[in-house]
């Protein structure tokens, strides 16, 4: 199954076994943002834990219980984003599950907390909670490993890792620096996960590879902001027109949320300065020697 993965259309509604007691099913939220939509996962055959039911959508939320036919233990997601959080609740107390998140937020307020290192158990996978904060403060990966057999290591990515794309970054929620850092923690995994199960996307095969890319593009991005400050002091909206030009207003819009995400970064390393770092039209400069 997971060597064909890639080739296989990502339908809405359609569950698609991507490993052995792992199922895929779409949500009907396709975006420039979402791709093709958000992966609500189902793991377990006999105990089942639901991740990401996606949004608050009558039809996908009655697909997921029907696959279930009642055998939903926990339904937990990895950040609290609205294509990923929504339906959580309402699926949580149709099924009678346990809703699990990292904290409250407006519009999630789960029935417990799960954190760094927290374990939920299914009959054939345990998953093990790292908090990766940087897409957003309150994100999570689950880290699956086989409770019964020789599976393969999974590592359920939210939007920390997707397929075919890079993440979005945005200031204040979202962090650039801890995104590094939760980048290499993932890529640091000992023993390495064999697949990376995205929120958006295909079922990953290459983990290490797509890792270590995001890292080299997010660097290679950051040293092009860096050296455009060195003609001297610009704002976001500044540097805009230098790297998303090309993209419609909206997608340029997110473009330098991720401008000032990097550029904080390099603030937190003593690489630029500026007189208020959570005002992105502040001016940005490196400074003088």
């Amino acid at each position: 199954m997971a060597n064909q993965e890639e080739h296989l259309p990502l339908v809405a509604g359609e569950p698609v076994e991507v490993l052995a007691g792992i199922w895929r099913l779409l949500a009907p939220n396709p975006s420039m943002m979402t791709g093709p939509g958000t992966n609500t996962y189902l793991i377990g055959t006999e105990d089942l834990i639901v991740i990401d039911p996606g949004p608050d959508d009558e039809v996908h939320l009655a697909r997921i219980a029907e696959l279930a036919q009642g055998r939903i233990r926990y339904v937990v997601i990895t950040h609290s984003h609205r294509d990923h959080a929504p339906g959580a609740a309402p699926l949580a107390r149709a099924v009678g599950a346990t809703l699990l998140g990292f904290d409250d937020r407006p519009g999630f307020v789960p029935d417990g907390r799960v954190g760094e290192g927290d374990v939920l158990v299914t009959d054939r996978w345990r998953l093990t909670a790292m908090h990766t904060p940087g897409h957003s403060s309150d994100h999570l990966c689950f880290v699956a490993d086989a409770a019964t057999d020789g599976s393969p290591r999974v590592v359920f990515s939210g939007d920390h890792i997707m397929e075919g794309s890079t993440v979005v970054i945005g200031p204040l929620d979202g962090d650039m620096t801890q995104y590094f850092d939760s980048l290499h923690r993932l890529r640091d995994l000992a023993p390495p996960c064999e697949f990376i199960a995205p929120g958006h996307g295909h079922l990953i095969a290459n983990p290490q590879e797509v890792i270590d890319f995001y890292l080299k593009l997010r660097l290679e991005r950051e040293e092009s902001i860096f050296e455009a400050l060195l003609s001297g002091p610009k704002r976001v909206s500044e540097l805009i027109p230098l790297f998303y030009d090309h993209l419609p207003e909206r997608l340029q819009r997110h473009g330098g949320r991720s401008i000032w995400a990097h550029l904080r970064k390099l603030n937190d390393e003593g690489r630029v300065v500026t007189p208020d770092r959570d005002e992105p039209e502040s001016l940005w400069a490196v400074p003088r020697s």
